[in-house]
């Protein structure tokens, strides 16, 4: 019989919203769970005193030094069943590809040997398979390792990649996200699984500049893919979308929405004719004319004219270091390393797993306890990241948008006060 279920008026309100609850699943696995009535019990509790109760600890399976976030309950006496509320972090598979038979068996291990709560996906991208006792994390470690699945990364170490579906499904993807996911993560599973580290680093695979792993955002390395050669059209898509749509939401939502103004509407008679522009004829008489020197692959027009327009052929990467949420000095996005490389072959992918050794390498070498790679950057400086790590410096390097650190500004202020004297001559 199922231990009685404890007061929950807090817990209830949050049931009362036209939304979905999480209380609702945590009610379902309390039916079945003495662990999980009390752990509902202890959050009720939390809400009254405006209080955590978790603290961590030290939890782990046999060979492995980080996975598992240990957590431990301060009010144990009043609600024993959760005493130990550990979380398993388990790496997806690249892409996230699962098939209904590996979700079912995931889901009976996690019935037999913990709480039933599963996150699909937690922010460092594994899956999260909460609330264990010390008892059962090493059988269902065993459980998952049986099925073909490892623990991720957890404290100062190489954490769990992320990879979008990419190649497998999207018409956007400028390179197999997958496969350099698997080479990478491959080649860093020992820095996953015994932390060893200043602090965390997370890889991001994302297949075009849509980004929907967020990796500029949220990665220390962040792999996207780009193309280098002209955007491709395709005129007879390109004349059914403007019979659609017309004028007024090809001006207003593809030809203003450009942020660099690369895309003007032409005259058929007037377009230009040369090797970095892209033309695309809209009837007899309007057409596209995209200048491809200026253009920064947002691929805003791709989205929206999809199809009409593609990216190029010439398809590779960007990678960009130094992505963040908030610590030390507040949020930063991904600074850009290296414009373009090709990841097309497993010696291009050798490359990119070669860069990564170098780039954790001096990460662990130079960075301050608990410092994230994009802090370290901007107390050593970008320069000095660059020649440590044996990166030439580009100057399609920006740190932030229209800023170039390698600009030389000597004698700036005597160029303005020439100015100033001269429009004060005239």
């Amino acid at each position: 019989m199922a231990k009685k279920a404890y007061e929950t008026p807090m817990l209830d309100q949050l049931e009362s919203g036209p939304w979905p609850s999480f209380v609702t699943g945590l009610k379902r696995l309390a039916n079945d769970k003495d662990y999980m009535v009390d752990l509902m019990g202890q959050l009720e509790h939390s809400y009254k005193t405006r209080k955590g109760y978790w603290k961590g600890g030290t939890v782990g399976v046999y060979g492995y030094g980080g996975g598992i976030i240990p957590r431990f309950s301060e009010v144990a006496s009043m609600f024993p069943e959760s005493s130990e509320f550990h979380t398993l972090r388990v790496m997806p598979p690249a892409g996230m590809h699962y098939n209904t038979d590996v979700l079912r068996k995931m889901c009976d291990i996690w019935e037999e040997h913990g709480s039933g709560l599963i996150a699909f996906h937690g922010q460092s991208g594994d899956i999260m398979f909460q609330g264990c006792s010390t008892e059962n994390v090493q059988k269902a470690f065993d459980a998952f390792n049986e099925l073909g699945f490892d623990l991720g990364g957890a404290g100062p170490a190489v954490r769990t990649a992320m990879s979008c579906v990419g190649a497998a499904r999207c018409e956007q993807s400028c390179f197999d996200e997958a496969a350099a996911h698997r080479t990478v993560i491959n080649s860093f599973l020992d820095d996953i699984h015994r932390p060893a580290l200043p602090y965390k680093f997370k890889f991001k695979f994302s297949g075009c500049s849509n980004d929907c792993m967020n990796s500029i955002q949220r990665s220390d390395m962040a792999v996207i893919g780009t193309w280098r050669d002209n955007i491709r059209t395709d005129e007879a898509l390109a004349r059914k979308w403007f019979d659609k749509h017309g004028l007024n939401e090809l001006v207003n939502d593809v030809i203003s929405r450009c942020p660099t103004k690369a895309i003007a509407l032409k005259d058929t008679k007037t377009l230009r004719k040369h090797e970095k522009v892209s033309n695309v004829a809209l009837n007899d008489t309007q057409s596209l004319e995209i200048d491809n020197r200026d253009c920064v692959r947002c691929m805003h027009c791709i989205n929206v004219m999809t199809g009409a327009l593609a990216a190029g052929k010439d398809k590779g990467a960007t990678i960009l270091i130094g992505g963040k949420r908030t610590l030390k000095i507040g949020d930063l996005m991904g600074t850009l390393v290296v414009p373009f490389i090709k990841l097309e072959t497993d010696e291009d992918r050798e490359k990119l797993v070669d860069l990564a050794k170098r780039i954790v390498d001096f990460f662990a070498e130079n960075a301050l306890e608990h410092e994230r790679t994009g802090e370290m950057i901007e107390r050593i400086g970008l320069v000095n990241f660059l020649e440590g790590v044996g990166i030439d410096i580009d100057p399609n390097m920006v740190s932030s948008p229209r800023t170039n650190p390698y600009v030389r500004t000597d004698g700036w202020d005597e160029e303005v006060a020439k100015i100033k004297a001269k429009q004060a001559a005239a």
